[in-house]
């Protein structure tokens, strides 16, 4: 009998459909050895209920060379691969791409035939990435209907700032590098995260620093000379263009993560920005096109929390505050909730976005914070806040790691942050609840960062067709 090939059940047209797919078992977490003493690696969490493994590191890829420094990670294939446009629709949600974004070099994590049997498929070495795209530093995996979207924060040179960085693109099934993704690159000279409407043919990107005011920490005078990204990008995804630039005001310093709305059908989404340097306010933006223009406009804010100096890092005795520093933000399926981390008080704040441009605080839970030190529930020492952020297709759970970057992380808590994960219950009409059962212990010497789930999450499938 003719075998008849079908695409990967895990790939679904619209994000409501998404929403019913099957509850995910396995997180993927990355491992960070912080001082580079050890390989970096990639670790596996039973999250399946009732299991006797739930909130179990089950398995660990440990990685062949150190000083690595993971950060951002993504999938060969999603439900972009469902594209009309697309030559890939038989493709398998497999691989997982591992940026090492000091190092610049790639690994490609096969996870089949079983999450628990993940092992190195290949590794694209760091001369590869400079010869073949003038890049350097990579950052943000995005599966596309075109391939593997990957951006970076440096250009070419031993520091990455001779020339800008930009995104480059690797063919998903030999994961060969194809060559920078831009035609017209337009005057972004900052990079960070890019997302995209692929009906609607448009792509936005951020922007964060340069190499040399990231690596070896935070730069002061920079961040109070507003020399952080500030800036948000709009191009023409086919035509690979650069088409507008919306510049928030350089006190807004730090514009990270972008989050479309899921429903292609609605041409608007979110951008959180880490702080203002005027008053140490985080803010959520809104971003919508309206005439064949794109607008942006600030719609939330977070305030510092005032602390006694004696209480505060170096860095931040002089201000006598914790700022919230908003460093992730993601938004869930149906595009009612936007989940913020605020890292540095310990917070994670769930917004209702009904009204993308009113959103509506709708719960919060607190954990970990400079000069708070919360504990997680039942009494275990939480260091760090709610970093990265991973909702499950549902909508049901939200996860979070504690760590943001290597040389950050001790600026912020001199006493160390040893990796953690976290779940979040959402309550039905909102409202948040930490799970007391999931406990996660990574093993001594790791930080955690970002988060995948098992069968795709809120931050990395793409959909081509509208929620009916």
């Amino acid at each position: 009998m003719l075998e008849t090939l079908r695409p990967d059940p895990t790939f679904y047209p619209s994000p409501k459909l998404a929403m019913e797919a099957p509850r995910e078992n396995y997180a993927y977490v990355l491992l960070l050895s912080p001082d580079f003493s050890k390989p970096d690696a990639l670790g596996v969490v039973d999250v399946t209920p009732h299991s006797t493994r739930f909130g179990h590191l089950v398995h660990q890829v440990e990685m062949p060379n150190k000083g690595d420094e993971f950060h951002h990670f993504g999938w060969n294939a999603c439900s972009s691969a469902l594209s009309p446009m697309s030559g890939h629709g038989f493709l398998e949600r497999r691989f997982l791409i591992i940026p090492g974004m000091r190092s610049s070099r790639i690994y490609v994590v096969d996870t089949k035939p079983h999450p628990t049997k993940a092992k190195i498929h290949k590794i694209i070495e760091p001369e590869d990435v400079f010869r073949k795209t003038g890049y350097s530093r990579p950052h943000t995996v995005h599966c596309g209907p075109e391939g593997v979207y990957i951006s970076t924060l440096g250009g070419k040179g031993a520091n990455g700032t001779e020339g800008p960085p930009g995104v480059f693109i690797l063919d998903c099934e030999n994961f060969e590098i194809l060559g920078q993704w831009e035609i017209d690159r337009g005057p972004q000279r900052l990079h960070y995260d890019f997302w995209w409407n692929l009906p609607r043919d448009y792509a936005v990107s951020s922007e964060w620093a340069l190499p040399p005011q990231f690596e070896n920490g935070i730069v002061p005078d920079d961040l109070l000379g507003n020399r952080y990204g500030h800036q948000v990008h709009f191009w023409d995804l086919r035509g690979r263009r650069h088409i507008q630039t919306i510049d928030l005001g350089a006190q807004h310093q730090m514009a990270l993560e972008v989050r479309p709305a899921h429903d292609p059908a609605k041409e608007y989404g979110f951008l959180g920005v880490v702080v203002d340097t005027t008053n140490l306010e985080g803010s959520i933006w809104t971003w919508w096109r309206d005439g064949g223009r794109f607008h942006i406009e600030k719609t939330a804010t977070i305030p510092p929390e005032p602390t006694d100096a004696a209480l505060l890092p170096p860095l931040l005795k002089g201000f006598g505050a914790v700022p919230p520093l908003v460093t992730d933000i993601d938004l869930s399926m149906d595009d009612r909730y936007l989940y913020v981390a605020c890292w540095a008080t310990g917070e994670l704040r769930q917004y209702d976005v009904t009204e993308p441009r009113k959103p509506v605080l709708a719960g919060s839970v607190q954990i970990g914070g400079i000069g708070k030190n919360r504990p997680r529930p039942g009494g275990k020492p939480f260091a760090g806040g709610p970093q990265m952020i991973e909702i499950s297709r549902d909508g049901e759970r939200v996860y979070f790691s504690n760590s943001l970057y290597s040389t950050w992380d001790p600026q912020f808590y001199p006493e160390g942050i040893p990796g953690a994960l976290v779940m979040v219950n959402v309550a039905a009409d909102g409202g948040l609840a930490i799970n007391p059962d999931f406990q996660v212990e990574f093993p001594p010497g790791y930080a955690a960062h970002q988060i995948r789930l098992e069968g795709g999450d809120c931050s990395t499938d793409s959909f081509c067709y509208p929620s009916a």
